[in-house]
């Protein structure tokens, strides 16, 4: 994003990274960026991580930077998948069943119970160790993996929680963006459905569509007044089988599709957050739903690999009675006392892309050459592994006139059921080949003349096939 042309300095990070245990580096860092400013700026963390440290170090940053002021913690706690699993107990949220096992016989306990394949999660996927290969999220399909899963649970940094899987369809996954004021007063949100996933089925939106939803709209609404919210979320739900939306993951920053939300005037969450921190009003919101987003690089990997292109669906199934409404009508529960997540029906069915802009084609030449650099390189790797395949496959299939030569010069055929080609004898395959011993003949003896020794380049072959 750094080659927009609408992008007017890039500051770097805080040396070595961000540690999100000591983000006093980070508060270095953004006064020096605040210096170089020269006044107050609007700052708005685009991931987990940042938006758990900014709101550690709220008091540093006061009076450089115009931020959402958390109640202690809040980020983290919603982050932390154990910590978002109790919260939506004590309210009644509906969520996955989830336990969080006390040992590696728990684990294995657990999966049993709730049922495999069971969903396995860290608690704190940021703290994941990079090269682990441990992932934040983890599909087990046996209780001896979720064992050997808890068993890491020091080199992960975080607790283990298991879940009850929600089997994935075309209608299952939606998701919740929201810009809310002080004491989770909201300023626009909206819901929408995934088309497509990547990785498909489980990972972030490729293809998404702005779909109002009363189910998925009131239990947004709810959590972050519960919460006193003020700030940006973005919440993914799974509709399990009895067509209960339950809430999966709570990210405290703008979701990667949070363009998808943006009305006719060009108005979405991150730049209703900017009016609201700087004192302006926020104005209504008008149209929007209906529109498409669009990751185009993730969009075609989902395609392929999940055989299907997006349908252009004109209805809408309601949270909880799957009635179908027009896309462009707003949801219901959504007076203006609620906010502003209803519209008009003004750029319906317009495509946002993530990435390709006609007065602003930089960034997507960056996402190409990038996307096909990294699928060249793969494309390398495996090209590089084949010749060695090609030549054990070739040599195993020369070597078969070889063995015939002697059947074709008038040697016996095989009995039937039995294959032509013989096996290969254990002794080395330069050696002379002597015959078996046999009864004496009837008539005086016959010169025996040994068969000619294998050439050296014809024997690797042999001697890879008897291998």
């Amino acid at each position: 994003m750094g080659r927009s042309r609408y992008v007017r300095a890039v500051h770097e990070g805080p040396p070595g990274g961000l540690d999100p245990e000591a983000p006093e580096a980070l508060g270095e860092c953004l006064a020096g960026v605040s210096e170089r400013i020269g006044r107050p700026a609007v700052l708005i963390a685009m991931d987990d991580l940042s938006a758990i440290a900014v709101a550690r170090i709220a008091p540093m940053l006061e009076g450089r930077f115009r931020i959402p002021h958390q109640p202690d913690g809040l980020p983290a706690r919603v982050a932390d998948k154990a910590e978002l699993s109790a919260l939506c107990a004590r309210w009644d949220i509906p969520h996955p069943e989830t336990v969080v096992p006390g040992s590696a016989a728990e684990a294995a306990e657990a999966a049993w119970r709730l049922g495999l394949p069971a969903v396995a999660k860290w608690s704190r996927p940021w703290l994941l160790p990079t090269g682990s290969g441990l992932r934040s999220t983890t599909l087990v399909h046996t209780a001896a993996e979720a064992h050997r899963l808890y068993e890491r649970s020091a080199e992960a940094g975080s607790r283990l929680l298991l879940q009850r899987f929600l089997p994935a369809g075309a209608d299952t996954d939606w998701f919740f963006h929201g810009a809310f004021g002080p004491g989770g007063r909201p300023l626009l949100a909206g819901s929408g459905r995934k088309e497509l996933s990547w990785p498909v089925r489980t990972g972030l939106t490729a293809v998404g569509r702005w779909l109002p939803d009363p189910a998925v709209e009131a239990a947004g609404l709810r959590i972050a007044e519960r919460l006193g919210y003020q700030g940006i979320l973005d919440l993914d739900f799974r509709r399990d089988e009895s067509g209960c939306f339950r809430l999966v993951d709570f990210n405290p920053r703008p979701g990667a599709q949070f363009r998808l939300f943006t009305d006719a005037a060009g108005l979405d969450v991150v730049q209703a957050m900017y009016l609201d921190l700087t004192g302006q009003p926020v104005p209504e919101q008008s149209g929007g739903p209906g529109r498409v987003f669009v990751a185009e690089n993730y969009a075609l990997l989902a395609a392929v690999r999940g055989r299907q292109l997006p349908l252009r669906r004109r209805g809408r199934r309601a949270g909880t009675g799957g009635e179908s409404a027009p896309a462009g009508e707003p949801g219901p529960g959504r007076g203006p006392g609620r906010g502003r997540a209803t519209g008009r029906g003004r750029g319906t069915g317009r495509t946002e892309a993530a990435w390709f802009a006609a007065d602003d084609l930089l960034p997507f030449l960056a996402m190409l050459a990038a996307f096909l650099g990294r699928g060249a390189d793969k494309g390398a790797r495996v090209l590089r592994r084949i010749p060695a395949r090609g030549r054990r496959r070739a040599r195993a299939v020369v070597r078969t006139p070889r063995q015939r030569a002697p059947r074709e010069c008038g040697g016996d055929h095989a009995p039937p059921g039995q294959s032509a080609l013989p096996v290969p004898a254990p002794a080395a395959p330069s050696e002379p080949a002597v015959p078996a011993p046999s009864a004496p003949p009837a008539g005086p003896a016959k010169p025996v003349v040994p068969s000619p020794p294998t050439p050296p380049e014809a024997a690797a072959p042999d001697e890879l096939v008897t291998r």
